[in-house]
């Protein structure tokens, strides 16, 4: 990249808010063009804060990642939602992400009635738009355009790629004046080990579907660095109960076995290192209750 002097760096921070799995971690990844935020089928995946750093011309544009958002009823769920809207609260700029295969449903509505109680703006991003018909996008952007909430709207599909230049144009321009906050060529500000806990955490949630993937969490014990350029990582799937161990090692330790060589592809292919991944499962019934899991994530235990 060319040498930009100060004067004209730009340097803002971009909240992407949205109902559970409305896209927002995919589209993160698209901008920034490498996984930060893991990506799952399945509601509430993001647990905390994620930040997506994305270089577009002057300007470095910081991505906030929020937990979908959703009427809380566990302590992690009330952390998870407080979360999303203390990114909200602090970034230059909110942008509500509306799956248009859903369209206005009643977790969007929520979003909007709280978006207007803040007296903010925000930029209207429906998803999904390859997957939906031409009539139905124009009627959802004129039913959503009507709340008056919304300073632009833009249809994107983040796995086609199209309408993600015209964001991160918007996003540039919208970005005040000022330093960057990060290198140039970093991408996250996920340290390693949270990361590999989070990659190792979605094949978890890929292999065993509906069984217990709420009930599950990733933890990296040890990050060993080898001399040869390679890592020796460590990892402990917690669950919470006994009965739950034998779905996560399988038959012969097969289930278990999947869920490591899917995540040893992934984090070699990230870090574009040799990764020797060790996962271990343990019962830890108040995992969900410890409130050192919860300052690890980032997230308010007290809330």
């Amino acid at each position: 990249m060319t040498e930009i002097p100060d004067i004209e760096k730009r340097c803002g921070y971009v909240a992407i808010v949205g109902a559970p799995n409305a896209g927002k971690s995919t589209l993160v990844n698209a901008l920034v063009g490498a996984k930060v935020s893991i990506v799952s089928p399945k509601v509430q995946t993001t647990r905390f804060r994620v930040l997506g750093i994305v270089m577009s011309g002057p300007a470095q544009v910081i991505l906030v990642d929020t937990p979908g958002i959703f009427a809380p009823k566990r302590r992690l769920d009330r952390a998870m939602v407080a979360a999303a809207w203390s990114g909200a609260a602090d970034a230059d700029l909110i942008c509500l992400l509306v799956d248009a295969q859903k369209g206005y449903d009643i977790d969007s509505r929520a979003i909007v009635d709280r978006l207007r109680a803040t007296k903010r703006q925000a930029v209207l991003i429906l998803t999904k738009v390859d997957l939906v018909a031409k009539e139905k996008l124009l009627t959802l952007t004129s039913e959503m355009h009507a709340e008056g909430l919304f300073s632009e709207v833009f249809m994107v599909s983040a796995v086609k790629g199209s309408g993600l230049k015209e964001l991160s144009v918007l996003f540039a321009e919208r970005s005040p004046q000022g330093p960057w906050m990060f290198p140039e060529d970093e991408i996250s500000d996920l340290p390693q080990r949270m990361l590999a806990a989070e990659i190792t955490r979605e094949k978890a949630f890929m292999k065993l579907h509906e069984e217990l993937p709420y009930a599950l969490t990733v933890e990296t014990e040890q990050w060993e660095e080898r001399e040869d350029g390679s890592a020796r990582v460590d990892q402990v799937i917690y669950i919470q109960r006994d009965s739950q161990k034998a779905i996560v090692v399988g038959k012969g330790g097969a289930m278990i076995k999947t869920i490591g060589a899917a995540s040893r592809e992934e984090l070699e292919k990230l870090l574009e290192r040799r990764i020797h991944l060790f996962l271990h499962v343990k019962v830890k019934e108040d995992w969900q209750d410890r409130r050192t899991h919860y300052s690890e994530m980032g997230l308010d235990f007290d809330v």
